[in-house]
């Protein structure tokens, strides 16, 4: 399997997804005020600011089984939390976006202890400057984190391989932040492509050890916590929308292309890192959904192949 090939496909299929419905809208549609044309709840606050969306959504997984079940299995617990705010605001030509997004979710199988399976930190503040109806002039400014520190296990079957885990990630390590300045193009109000032909991006790693476990230390030179990199270009493709009745897809690819000095080699190189974040959400009652998620990462900084993360969970969520 050519996981490469499978990633662009992917993209492109959630890009055409997106496309289609951006641009496929009746004249009805076209016609609804943009606050009652965007998914999810709406409040209006002081000035022209509108909060589009905060949902909170907590999920638990449980599993027992009685010491003389003969079928085979293991008793386990799993919690998941998430918590999401997006709010806009527009004065004339000129606007703000702020897009928060967290999840953290543990498992604790029996004799094993708690580990972690979920643990995302994304924040995203943006200002443009409207030059016509679908194109504005944009600079932003992201953060790309964890909650808590992470941890691989041995694959050793003896029962106290549990007590030697190795730490290879943190709060803040690694942690991204990416300044950008370029031009947005945004043909509906649930999807816009952002392309800068600046940007910057630093890699924070605070645990100055980490690289003991870490090969590469996600591309920060050892003894070091940080590594600026000058991205020659940045792609942008973000979509939220109900596609059909009480199912939402939402999706966000970054590309971020740079021309750097490689830290082994001493060599100046392009290197293009791939990240492309996934949901869809199936409303099943007023309160409670299905989410199934993926995230797909190609850095080499971190490893050489794509890395590849899913989860479906079912649970209370609350939009407001």
């Amino acid at each position: 399997m050519n996981f490469k090939t499978t990633f662009r496909t992917l993209i492109v299929c959630l890009l055409f997804i997106a496309s289609r419905s951006a641009f496929a809208q009746d004249d009805i549609t076209k016609k609804v005020d943009l606050t009652n044309s965007l998914s999810g709840a709406r409040l209006k606050v002081k000035g022209d600011t509108t909060w589009k969306k905060v949902e909170f959504g907590v999920n638990l997984t449980q599993g027992s089984f009685s010491s003389n079940w003969t079928g085979g299995g293991v008793s386990s617990i799993a919690l998941g939390a998430l918590f999401n705010a997006l709010s806009e605001k527009k004065t004339g030509k000129h606007s703000w976006r702020n897009d928060f997004q967290s999840q953290y979710g543990i498992v604790k199988n029996k004799s094993q202890g708690s580990r972690k399976n979920l643990d995302r930190i994304f924040f995203d503040t943006k200002y443009n400057y409207e030059l016509t109806k679908e194109w504005s002039l944009f600079a932003n400014f992201n953060l790309l984190s964890q909650f808590a520190n992470g941890y691989t296990y041995s694959s050793s079957t003896h029962p106290d391989s549990i007590n030697f885990p190795t730490k290879v990630s943190g709060l803040f390590a690694p942690a991204y932040l990416t300044e950008a300045i370029g031009i947005e193009y945004r043909p509906a109000p649930y999807f816009f492509i952002d392309l800068a032909p600046g940007a910057v991006r630093q890699t924070i790693v605070s645990d100055k050890n980490l690289y003991l476990n870490i090969p590469g230390n996600y591309g920060v030179k050892i003894g070091k916590r940080f590594h600026n990199e000058v991205g020659i270009v940045q792609l942008v493709a973000n979509f939220d929308k109900e596609v059909v009745k009480d199912i939402n897809l939402k999706f966000r690819y970054q590309l971020f292309t740079a021309y750097n000095k490689n830290q082994v080699t001493d060599k100046r190189e392009f290197k293009n890192d791939h990240r492309l974040d996934a949901m869809v959400t199936a409303k099943i009652a007023k309160y409670f959904n299905v989410n199934l998620g993926a995230i797909v990462i190609y850095n080499k900084s971190q490893v050489d192949d794509i890395q590849f993360a899913q989860g479906l969970s079912i649970g209370f969520l609350y939009t407001f």
